[in-house]
């Protein structure tokens, strides 16, 4: 019982090892390999993040994260669309219409206006309606609006320079490169008015994941080898260092610090947003609405004190809509900056774990998943067990995210659980079979001479005249006798006596034939069982046999050598008897006249 115990740990773990050795070469070959390396890259990179969104929809179906009530979506939905067409007859509206929205915004002391809109030179600006408009963005500090950064071709448009105050100063302590998608060659200027004043200014830019989801933000973007800030970063920064401060640390595990709050970034420079819950989630005014409450009308009673304010479109006609992990949901650009500032003030951006992480992930469930598969009394016990593991395993990835915004991984994982129980069930297999073989052979073959045992010797005599008696066909025995056998235990001790016993058994084997089964029978006595044998056929081959031990010399000791001689009977099934009884019988007379006519010989009764 203890070797079965060293046996069945030693098993597990060189399956363990070879698992271990079959991810290390993949690992190997992909990364020698940058088409397959691709291919399984984007495989598990859009599973994984399918396994985010699950995680993300359930959670915002708690209710859990709760939005920040001190932001406000000022939005150009669908009835403010309309209500600004009747109303001004054109879209975009005159500018001064904004100015008029700032100065009464304003009038109620917010935190923050943010402008997600980008306020271009045009032919059809007014220049009266734009002096109104800048002198209104200018007067204030804590006015945002957008810049877009692009790869338009230098032919078209000449890559401008920006001006000095917008830019960041980054002291990267980290291994973060930031992603080439997030390193621009062009940018569209927003008005020269706007871009020199005192108006603050940040990036609109989101990339989408390659399924079209944006779960990712940077917060930083590069444009002609210097760092530039998200929009929302921009107004979130500002907001909780209660300053205009474009000076930034990122240590050494990756962590952006803002004030006393830390925004986990990727090895790529990117936040993964933690979502909301559906869309208008977030307080939405209608814009309509201040506009005519600044025309007297008492329709909202909402107060922007110390609240922030963003501004953007949310109408389905202006175009202006992200897909997001929330399933069935997509959220305007004006949401997502709200999200991302929520995110800030919060404290609550997803934490992704880290490479190393990740394997000991995997090496932990690949242990625990092998332990149950290998040591269970039963398969289905293993399986059952090996399921509600897995499911725990999504639970606490769940609960990892709601609980500590901490993305753990599924996919690998999950695959890992699959992979580990398969082996450990087949390793367990092997290991059964091996066991089940060394057991038969135990009950099956003698351990001396490692010829088959008298019991098997009995069963299959009986199973042989069986056959011959329903296909007709005959089955012979040969029984043999080591002559003087008890000399050489006497002379030479018992060790030569079991050398003697090996060697005759091997010759008996090696001049016998593959379908033959050779057998000891007892103390110094063999048989062998001729299946579809002839008596004449059995003679001739028992005659060989006897002649094959008498010219071997057989070693006694390493120094001592002695011939061996062995006497023999032979009979065969129908023509000398009817049951295996008297076959055996038969063949014993015939040895027994060998031995009483001088030994060394075959004898046939």
């Amino acid at each position: 019982m203890k070797n079965l115990t060293k046996t069945k740990w030693f098993i597990f773990g060189t399956y363990i090892l070879l698992l271990l050795t079959t991810l290390l070469i993949g690992y190997v070959l992909l990364q020698n390999n940058n088409t397959l390396k691709n291919v399984f890259k984007s495989f598990f990179e859009v599973a994984e993040n399918r396994t985010f969104d699950y995680r993300q929809t359930i959670k915002v179906s708690h209710k859990h994260p709760t939005p920040n009530s001190d932001i406000v979506l000022l939005a150009i939905d669908d009835a403010s669309l309309e209500y600004l067409w009747d109303k001004y007859g054109e879209w975009p509206i005159p500018r001064n219409i904004y100015a008029d929205i700032v100065n009464y915004i304003e009038s109620e002391k917010p935190q923050a206006i943010i402008f997600d809109m980008m306020f271009l030179k045009s032919i059809r600006s007014q220049q009266n309606a734009d002096k109104l408009f800048v002198d209104a963005m200018n007067k204030y500090n804590n006015i945002y609006t957008g810049l877009n950064f692009d790869y338009q071709s230098p032919e078209v448009r000449k890559p401008a320079d920006l001006p000095q105050r917008i830019e960041l100063n980054i002291n990267n302590k980290s291994n973060i490169s930031f992603d080439k998608k997030y390193k621009f060659t062009n940018c569209r200027l927003i008005l020269q008015e706007l871009l020199n004043g005192n108006v603050k200014v940040g990036l609109t830019n989101v990339i989408r994941s390659n399924d079209g989801i944006i779960r990712f933000v940077s917060p930083i973007l590069i444009y002609k080898n210097k760092s530039y800030p998200y929009l929302a970063f921009k107004a979130g920064n500002d907001y909780l260092k209660m300053k205009d401060d474009n000076n930034f640390t990122i240590d050494k595990k990756r962590n952006l610090i803002v004030a006393d709050a830390k925004i986990p970034l990727n090895k790529n420079g990117e936040a993964i947003l933690n979502w909301y819950g559906k869309s208008g989630t977030h307080t939405i005014v209608p814009f309509y609405k201040v506009i005519k409450e600044m025309e007297g009308a008492n329709i909202t009673n909402f107060n922007f004190k110390d609240k922030i304010i963003i501004v953007g479109t949310t109408a389905q006609a202006l175009h202006d809509t992200k897909s997001v992990p929330i399933q069935g949901e997509v959220y305007p650009g004006a949401e997502v900056h709200a999200t991302f500032i929520n995110n800030m003030l919060d404290n609550n951006f997803i934490k992704k774990t880290g490479l190393l992480t990740d394997i000991l992930i995997l090496l932990g469930v690949i242990a625990i998943v092998g332990t149950i598969a290998m040591f269970s009394t039963s398969t289905l016990f293993a399986t059952l067990s090996t399921t509600l593991f897995m499911i725990a395993y999504l639970f606490i990835s769940y609960y990892a995210m709601e609980l500590y915004n901490l993305w753990i991984p599924v996919v690998m994982p999950i695959i890992a659980i699959a992979l580990a129980f398969t082996l450990s069930l087949l390793a367990k297999y092997l290991m059964k079979s091996r066991d089940f073989e060394y057991q038969y052979k135990l009950a099956t073959i003698d351990g001396l001479t490692e010829l088959y045992n008298h019991r098997y010797f009995q069963d299959t005599l009986r199973q042989q005249i069986e056959i011959s008696r329903r296909y007709n066909q005959p089955v012979s025995l040969i029984i043999c006798d080591i002559d003087f056998f008890k000399k050489f235990n006497d002379t030479y001790g018992h060790q030569a006596g079991d050398a003697v016993l090996r060697q005759v058994a091997q010759t008996l084997k090696k001049n016998s034939r593959t379908t033959d089964f050779v057998c000891r029978y007892g103390g110094e006595e063999m048989s062998i069982i001729l299946p579809n044998t002839k008596a004449e056929e059995a003679l001739m081959l028992a005659n060989r046999i006897c002649a094959a031990v008498s010219e071997k010399p057989f070693h006694l000791t390493p120094v001592d050598t002695a011939p061996v001689t062995i006497s023999l009977g032979v009979s065969t099934f129908p023509d000398n008897a009817q049951t295996p009884q008297d076959l055996i019988e038969w063949a014993d007379k015939g040895l027994y006249y060998a031995k009483e006519h001088g030994r060394n010989q075959v004898g046939r009764y």
